[in-house]
């Protein structure tokens, strides 16, 4: 066990109201080269985590006073990246797979497995927004926005993190909807360049005739209707960045000239005479294929190259499905506050609506649709028919009896193992089941419990 990441000095806040099970951790986890911090409470958990600004928080779920969810609630509402572990014992499993839907980063029961709890610490510690602050330098809110637990959005986070400290030009490709302006805005918050000044456009949509002025300006009677100078985007983000969002959209005339931009790092305004030098670091998104196009004569091949010095790909939301219930909670407290409502959380089976929607709009769909239920509930939860509704779903499905049951029990089954992390003890626990007729189960809708472990699997409801 020597794989943690090693970059920062990790802190680790447990919190037990038992002396031995606070010892123990705190051993097992110091034997990490962690350094731990412990409390008795949840409110002196919560004076800690105020001074001390701990990478990840592990509570037991029963404590005196203010009980483990209520503290992971406080928590979560405050600092909702921050990733909590819930410890649990058998009785308490249920309330901690509900935890899991509020955004809870998981949970472990007791006794724990020390190599169980050594993949759950390093997993959270590698998404823990406080340690990329240890990591780099950098404020800890610079991937706001950007909110996750799936290992796939770790890793591609990690990776923008270590190419954001560089100069190089980043092509961020993903289908619309995934956020690619969003992954922008947190690589130049992780820049050197973050005190400088951030401009987005969107090459698509600004007509052809007009774009060549909104990059590189022009000058007083360069055309007509030019009746005074106009300083370009360019040189607004001068000593910043520049994004150019659908940068496949961008006529081949244009192309030339953006590609002597970035080869002379200077920009000559149209009509004038000279080029005036300027320091811009550029992004570029899109969501088409910009080898096709380039075979297709739509596309230069040397722009090509000066863009794509690193490539960042977002995946589609339903390629990380587990980051679903988290980014619909985030959401759901942001809006919340828009519509002044009462809103405490989202009912379980609309929850589930959610998880295994197809989101051909991606994330910007998950959005619109808490927005929409946000602002049409009437209730303390954003329940099932809201979700239908915002989803555009129908609220029944023709099915016969067989299929409906089969649908059920496979979907059941899938969202035991992730809620369990693969653990079929759990989940045969949960199902009150015992683990021969579910093993019998699984094998019946050939389900892999080891494939749902550390986020290997995250997207098998067979939808």
């Amino acid at each position: 066990m020597n794989d943690l990441p090693k970059l920062f000095p990790a802190h680790v806040l447990v919190i037990d109201d038992d002396p031995d099970i606070l010892r123990l951790l705190s051993m097992r986890l110091r034997a990490w080269d962690i350094r731990v911090s412990t409390a008795l409470s949840a409110e002196e958990g919560l004076s800690r985590i105020a001074v001390e600004q701990p990478q990840l928080v592990i509570s037991d779920i029963r404590l005196p006073g203010k009980d483990g969810l209520t503290f992971f609630r406080e928590v979560h509402a405050s600092l909702p990246s921050l990733p909590v572990i819930l410890l649990t014992a058998h009785g308490t499993i249920p309330d901690a797979v509900q935890a899991m839907s509020e955004g809870v980063f998981g949970y472990l029961t007791k006794p724990f497995d020390s190599k169980l709890l050594f993949e759950k610490v390093q997993q959270a510690l590698r998404i823990s927004p406080t340690a990329r602050h240890a990591e780099g330098g950098t404020d800890g809110s610079w991937h706001a926005g950007l909110v996750f637990r799936s290992q796939r959005m770790a890793e591609l986070m990690e990776e923008a993190r270590v190419v954001a400290a560089t100069d190089a030009s980043i092509l961020i490709r993903g289908e619309s909807g995934t956020g690619k302006e969003v992954l922008a805005r947190a690589i130049h918050r992780a820049s050197p360049r973050s005190k400088a000044p951030f401009v987005a456009i969107n090459c698509g949509a600004i007509p052809e005739q007009l774009l060549e002025s909104e990059l590189f300006g022009h000058v007083r009677g360069a055309f007509t209707g030019a009746t005074s100078e106009h300083t370009g985007l360019f040189k607004a983000a001068d000593g910043g960045t520049l994004f150019l969002d659908e940068i496949g959209d961008m006529p081949l005339a244009l192309q030339v000239k953006l590609l002597r931009v970035l080869q002379d790092q200077a920009v000559r305004p149209v009509g004038a005479l000279r080029a005036d030098p300027v320091d811009v670091r550029v992004l570029s998104a899109t969501h088409r294929d910009l080898e096709a196009a380039m075979s297709e004569g739509l596309f230069r091949e040397d722009l090509y190259y000066r863009l794509d010095v690193v490539t960042l790909t977002l995946p589609r939301l339903d390629e990380r499905r587990e980051d679903i219930s988290l980014l619909a909670s985030h959401f759901m407290q942001l809006l919340i506050k828009k519509y002044d409502k009462g809103i405490t959380g989202i009912a379980p089976d609309a929850l589930e609506a959610l998880s295994t929607a197809s989101w051909p709009g991606n994330v910007r769909q998950l959005y619109n649709v808490i927005e929409q239920c946000c602002a049409l509930a009437t209730t303390s939860l954003i329940t099932l028919p809201l979700v239908q509704r915002a989803l555009r779903m129908p609220a029944t499905e023709t099915l016969t009896y067989a299929e409906a049951k089969q649908r059920f029990e496979r979907n059941y089954l899938t969202q035991l193992l992730k809620m369990t992390d693969g653990n079929v003890a759990d989940a045969a626990r949960i199902a009150d089941r015992n683990r021969t007729e579910f093993y019998r189960l699984l094998q019946k809708y050939d389900l892999t419990p080891r494939l749902f472990r550390s986020g290997e699997v995250a997207n098998d409801t067979g939808i």
